[in-house]
């Protein structure tokens, strides 16, 4: 498997992959990303930001996308809870991952999350941060899994309350 940004050649399996993704959460009951969110031109907002990644499998075949940024996440300013790390020192923040549902349960959220956090090592940033419907309990089981802690309660700008996580990269 290999991690890279993605280009804009790579949206329409980003949106074939999310569009998966949507469909799952909504036969869970899970009303995150039921409102046209995430969509192509969010995408392609990430992608000149040079903030979109996707997982390619040995076959060099998209199988999974991600946002992840360096920049503050304004909507992490206000916290009903504590971050860990002072929100004033540079942190990494994720948000958009979704894998293929075929390989779904295969580690490859894992490998992604662990590819941001040894990013985030080489750059001697202390942090990583994402948030996550209170009703999914597949990504909370994953992100707890990897030592993120929770720390709170963040509204998204769609109004969205979400769990609030992070991690300490040591």
């Amino acid at each position: 498997m290999k991690l890279k940004r993605s280009t804009l050649n790579d949206i329409e399996k980003i949106m074939q992959i999310i569009n998966d993704a949507k469909i799952h959460l909504a036969s869970l009951k899970i009303d995150q990303w039921q409102n046209g969110y995430p969509n192509r031109k969010e995408i392609e907002k990430d992608i000149l930001k040079n903030e979109s990644y996707v997982v390619l499998n040995n076959e060099k075949k998209i199988i999974a996308t991600s946002m992840f940024t360096l920049r503050p996440e304004p909507t992490y300013k206000i916290i009903e809870g504590n971050w860990i790390i002072k929100e004033s020192e540079k942190y990494g923040v994720i948000h958009r991952l979704a894998i293929e549902k075929k390989y779904k349960n295969s580690g490859i959220a894992t490998f992604i999350l662990k590819q941001f956090h040894q990013e985030l090592k080489n750059k001697n940033i202390k942090s990583l941060k994402i948030d996550t419907h209170e009703d999914n309990f597949e990504m909370q089981s994953l992100i707890e899994k990897l030592g993120y802690q929770y720390c709170g309660i963040i509204f998204t700008k769609y109004h969205g309350k979400r769990l609030a996580f992070e991690k300490v990269i040591d």
